[in-house]
């Protein structure tokens, strides 16, 4: 049995919104970024273990660093950069998502982000890889401490205001499988959203571990946000068209309809522990 936890009163403006909030700290350019998960030479990978979809840790290099970088021992920040490759050809079968599309859903996830501002996902753009095709998401160095012990569950009791746009997020995309592993915490303390593959289909069930959101009112100024999502959507905006590349078109009626649903209702919805969550549950 998951025992229910505490509902605690969120602020009413918990988060910053799109226009107050850095989508990318740190990192540097945003659009720079793109172009190098889409265009470096995927030089080095390993398996990531523990996944049950196959998952790479990748380096990317400067093509014309390339030669120098592999067989130098000392890592040059400005000519290469780690990330996430997920190939379709590592996806498992499952019953309730089209197969081959969950790296799609990774970057439909990243391209509504960051319309919206929030919440903090890294760049991921789908390109060809040494398995084939699949998503090249940034990878996030979370604090060493993280990697030992550090989760939603134990960062929840100081900062649950921190995890309300994700929260808020996944009742928009329809996250069917937010772990508390996939809130990571960067070593200048921001907080990344991951792991978005199961996300937009509207037939599969919701699920989550952030239970303490239930029946909260949704922050303001967020909605304002997702108020002006739908309004690109609504015009066939270019964000319109990239989703319909990712995306069908029912699945991108679901997003318009979940989201003037938020807009009506104002709070989130009561999820329940004993069906809406996900295992494992880390």
């Amino acid at each position: 049995m998951v025992t229910i936890p505490l509902k605690i009163q969120l602020s009413k403006n918990p988060v910053k919104s799109k226009h107050e909030s850095e989508s990318i700290p740190r990192l540097g350019n945003e659009g720079i970024l793109l172009e190098r998960l889409s265009q470096w030479t995927i030089s080095g990978i390993g398996l990531h273990p523990g996944g049950s979809n196959y998952v790479f840790v990748v380096r990317l290099i400067d093509p014309e660093a390339a030669q120098e970088l592999q067989s130098s021992p000392v890592e040059d920040e400005g000519s290469s950069i780690y990330a996430i490759y997920k190939p379709q050809s590592g996806e498992r079968p499952l019953r309730d998502f089209a197969g081959g599309t969950l790296h799609l859903r990774e970057k439909a996830a990243y391209l509504v982000s960051r319309e919206l501002g929030w919440p903090r996902i890294p760049p991921t753009v789908i390109r060809a890889g040494p398995h084939g095709e699949g998503s090249v998401q940034l990878f996030i160095d979370a604090e060493k401490s993280q990697a030992n012990s550090e989760n939603y569950f134990s960062l929840r009791e100081n900062r649950l205001e921190d995890f309300a746009d994700i929260a808020m997020f996944d009742i928009l995309v329809h996250n069917a499988d937010r772990k508390g592993g996939s809130c990571i915490l960067s070593p200048d303390d921001c907080l990344w959203a991951i792991d978005h593959g199961l996300t937009f289909n509207y037939t599969a069930r919701r699920r989550t571990v952030m239970f303490e959101f239930n029946g909260s009112e949704y922050p303001q100024k967020l909605l304002q946000d997702i108020e002006s999502l739908i309004a690109a959507l609504e015009i066939r905006s270019g964000l319109y068209m990239e989703l319909a590349e990712l995306l069908t078109p029912m699945e991108i009626l679901g997003l318009l309809d979940r989201g003037k649903e938020m807009l009506h209702n104002g709070r989130y919805p009561d999820l329940d522990p004993e069906i809406n969550v996900p295992w494992p549950m880390i």
